[in-house]
């Protein structure tokens, strides 16, 4: 089948664009200018470079994580597992703002090292970022409910017990990803294939 994006005219009764694409999960820590915690999950999200290292998450509405990012110009990636999921789905929850997503979790603040807002303890990886730009996504009206952040890798935090031979063992720890509707999937099946090159 074919459909114009534009008219969105799929004929599903839900929008399938989500489930073509496989996304890491952005769960993302932030800290409000008047000090509060906040952590949150963006399906939209990835790494896009490699030196220097920079992440991108898209954020649908103007949330708590952007206007955060906004006043403080830090956040924190924390890689979600299929051991900590129900943690993370939690703190999807639509929350007031001076709610405190890691308590909502059941979750453990860990220090971050170069920057103010504090990470998963329980992730097995965390990067912590400065905010590098926010560009806004228009509609076909020209209105603004889509935001595009671009977030610069300035620490890593890697659980020592997934370091193995000089290597991260990233099958070990079970990420999830988001596919569309309410799926998910865990990465179990790891394998290699070099470039021809």
């Amino acid at each position: 089948m074919f459909y114009d994006a534009i008219r969105n005219d799929h004929g599903f009764e839900v929008d399938p664009f989500k489930a073509l694409v496989a996304r890491p999960i952005g769960w993302l820590s932030t800290l409000s200018a008047e000090g509060v915690a906040n952590l949150a999950p963006y399906s939209f999200f990835n790494i896009v470079s490699e030196r220097p290292h920079y992440v991108i998450f898209g954020s649908t509405g103007y949330k708590d994580s952007l206007r955060n990012i906004e006043a403080t110009g830090e956040f924190a990636v924390n890689v979600a597992t299929y051991a900590i999921r129900e943690a993370m789905n939690m703190t999807s929850s639509r929350v007031a703002s001076h709610v405190d997503e890691f308590a909502l979790g059941g979750l453990t603040k860990a220090p971050c090292q170069l920057i103010k807002p504090s990470r998963v303890a329980e992730s097995p990886a965390n990067l912590e970022c400065r905010l590098h730009k926010k560009i806004e996504l228009p509609d076909d009206e020209g209105q603004v409910a889509n935001w595009l952040v671009v977030g610069r890798v300035i620490g890593v935090h890697i659980d020592d017990r997934f370091i193995e031979n000089g290597r991260v063992n990233s099958g070990a720890m079970q990420m999830i990803s988001r596919l569309g509707y309410a799926e998910y999937a865990t990465i179990n099946d790891v394998w290699r294939m070099r470039r021809p090159d």
